[in-house]
């Protein structure tokens, strides 16, 4: 009889590089963070290397001394890769495999990674996929040489040509369907988002591992992945959330932000995070007890602004505030951030005052307008009864422009939702001549 053992983890050596522009704790912190990304993509870290330089090394990023240690390092502790805070050049990437004769990564390479392990939907793996061939194009060497194996392999090889030039070339051609199809599935999902228009739309951002999952299948009742892991969820899950009787809205979840986001990854997920351009609120959810939560909050603003939604009303929310074990640390931050919502999602602490305070939120970007429609357009009245609150009503005579016949007409004062405002004024842009004259008492 054998017994079934499991394959031993990779083991894998961190280096971070600290400069003139970044502190040691910066750096220390990203190194630990650079630790629990190892670890969600199966590696155990044995050891972490920094080195403080005036810039980094050009060909080898870190020292020649750095590089003999860390040769070193990885023939005593049979290293299996070494994994890099920052990005490498093709260069660099080369010429530190030559010197360490083991794997390497930089962060952008391990994100990827760790993205194609945890993609599940077939839209996931084609935004993965498309990042990867982006990323591997100009890293290009003869370990590559697999993808002639691919459709067009056979064939396509040119007189004088290398094979990595072949590689290349089949790379852009896959990245031309990749886009298409991603093109293709961005035209579905926004035809998907206009037929949601009846709805308010909130969606979940944050800095990864910050609770977003474990609050949608609160909230939502649904059943998405969530662990304490970083990038647990890739896929957007939208699911219809009602805050108060007969005020439902759509609620969305969203992959996690996080420090040194590859560009890459934001356009290949373009699609997927266009929930998050479109919506009408968003829900910015912390963790409380990281240490540097305040740095999360600026990476997730600098990821909006680059996503174009900088500008999205919001609402702060705290999460895991039962793991506080200091409660003078969450009356600080009470009184430091007085507009924020405390709550733990998995104790379902809060999640009442939550509700309110997002009905609140909704509720205030709601826009009061005051028209005047003539009774004879039934249709409009009735829509605008439908998707508006109608705060006042008047009955009168109104003319338009300058054809002075009186028209038996409504004055309404209206509240309008935020997702319902761009649709009512458009529709309300023809009667904007009509003038009201005296009631129809007088």
């Amino acid at each position: 009889m054998y017994t079934a053992t499991a394959p031993r983890p990779e083991t894998a050596i961190l280096v971070g590089v600290v400069t003139p522009e970044t502190t040691r704790w910066d750096v220390e912190d990203s190194l630990e963070e650079l630790a629990q990304l190892a670890r969600t993509a199966g590696a155990e870290v044995t050891d972490r290397v920094l080195q403080v330089l005036r810039r980094v090394h050009a060909a080898t990023y870190v020292g020649r001394g750095k590089v003999e240690e860390l040769k070193r390092l990885v023939a005593a502790r049979k290293s299996d890769l070494v994994i890099f805070d920052d990005d490498l050049s093709p260069a660099q990437m080369r010429n530190l495999e030559r010197a360490l004769g083991c794997k390497l990564l930089d962060r952008t390479g391990l994100i990827l990674d760790i993205f194609a392990r945890r993609a599940r939907t077939a839209v996931a793996k084609t935004q993965v996929e498309l990042a990867q061939l982006e990323y591997m194009r100009t890293r290009l060497t003869r370990q590559w040489t697999h993808l002639s194996r691919q459709k067009g392999g056979i064939g396509t090889k040119g007189p004088g040509e290398t094979q990595i030039e072949t590689d290349r070339r089949l790379i852009a051609r896959r990245i031309a369907v990749l886009r298409e199809r991603l093109e293709r599935i961005d035209r579905q999902r926004t035809t998907q988002r206009k037929k949601r228009q009846r709805y308010t739309r909130v969606s979940l951002v944050g800095y990864t591992n910050a609770g977003k999952s474990t609050l949608m299948n609160v909230l939502a009742g649904t059943n998405v992945l969530a662990e304490d892991r970083l990038f647990a969820t890739l896929d957007a899950t939208t699911r219809l959330v009602h805050l108060e009787p007969g005020k439902p809205v759509l609620l969305s979840d969203t992959v996690g932000f996080i420090r040194k986001l590859p560009h890459r990854l934001i356009e290949s997920f373009k699609s997927t995070l266009d929930e998050v351009r479109e919506s009408d609120v968003l829900l910015h959810l912390v963790d409380a007890t990281h240490p540097r939560f305040e740095d999360h909050i600026q990476v997730v603003h600098e990821t909006l602004a680059e996503l174009g939604a900088a500008d999205k009303p919001m609402l702060l929310v705290f999460n895991k505030i039962d793991r506080l074990a200091d409660l003078g640390l969450l009356q600080a931050l009470r009184t430091e951030y007085p507009e924020a919502v405390f709550i733990s999602a998995l104790r379902g602490i809060g999640l009442e005052e939550l509700k309110r305070r997002l009905q609140e939120r909704i509720e205030a970007e709601a826009l009061e307008l005051d028209v005047c429609v003539p009774l004879t357009e039934g249709r409009t009245l009735s829509y605008l009864y439908q998707v508006a609150d109608v705060l006042e009503e008047t009955y009168l005579y109104a003319h338009n422009g300058h054809d002075e016949t009186p028209l038996p007409a409504a004055r309404l004062r209206l509240r309008v939702p935020v997702h319902r405002q761009a649709a009512v004024e458009r529709l309300l842009m023809r009667f904007r001549s009509l003038q009201p004259l005296p009631d129809m008492s007088s």
